[in-house]
C-alpha cells in the first residue's frame, strides 16, 4: 500500500496510462468553445498566462456573462474572465490584470489590432453585400470625379 509507513518504492508501473492527450474541442464544437480557444491572453504576467492557458486547455475556462468591478477604479469595466483590474487601469499602472502584481507583462494590451480584426470579420461575413457596395461606390466615385472636373474647369476660368 502506498499509505504504509516507509513504503516509498513502487514495484509496478502506473495502472492507467494516458495514450492520448485531452482535447477540449473533441466533442464540444460550439461557437463559445471556438472563441475561448482563439482568445489571446494579454496584459497578464507569465504565471497568470500559463494558468489561463491551462484552464482553456482542459475546458475549465468560463467566460464572463457580465462585466465585473475593477478593484482600482471601482467601475464595472472588467470584461475578461479571472481578471480583477480593467484594461485602462492595468495599462496605466503597468500591473498584471489578473493578479495585480507589478511583474513583466508578457503581451501588453493593444487596442489597434482588435479594431482591425473586427473590421476584417465584418468584411468577410458580408461578402455578398461587399460586392454590391463596391459596385455602388464605383458609381459614386465616377460622380465625384465629374464634380471635381467641373470645379477645376470653373477655377481655371
Amino acid at each position: 500500500m502506498s499509505s504504509q509507513k516507509g513504503n516509498v518504492a513502487r514495484s509496478r508501473p502506473q495502472r492507467h496510462q494516458n495514450t492520448f492527450s485531452f482535447k477540449n474541442d473533441k466533442f464540444d464544437k460550439s461557437v463559445q468553445t471556438k472563441k475561448i480557444n482563439a482568445k489571446l491572453h494579454e496584459g497578464v504576467c507569465q504565471h497568470c498566462k500559463e494558468v489561463l492557458e491551462w484552464r482553456v486547455k482542459y475546458s475549465k475556462y468560463k467566460a464572463l456573462s457580465k462585466p465585473k468591478k475593477c478593484v482600482k477604479c471601482l467601475q464595472k469595466t472588467v470584461k475578461d474572465s479571472y481578471h480583477i483590474i480593467c484594461r485602462p487601469c492595468a495599462c496605466e499602472l503597468e500591473v498584471c490584470a489578473k493578479c495585480g502584481r507589478k511583474k513583466d507583462i508578457v503581451i501588453p494590451f493593444n487596442k489597434e489590432p482588435e479594431k482591425t480584426e473586427n473590421t476584417e470579420n465584418n468584411l468577410s461575413s458580408n461578402c455578398g453585400s461587399c460586392r454590391r457596395n463596391e459596385e455602388e461606390s464605383d458609381g459614386d466615385l465616377d460622380f465625384d470625379i465629374y464634380l471635381d472636373d467641373a470645379e477645376e474647369d470653373n477655377q481655371v476660368d
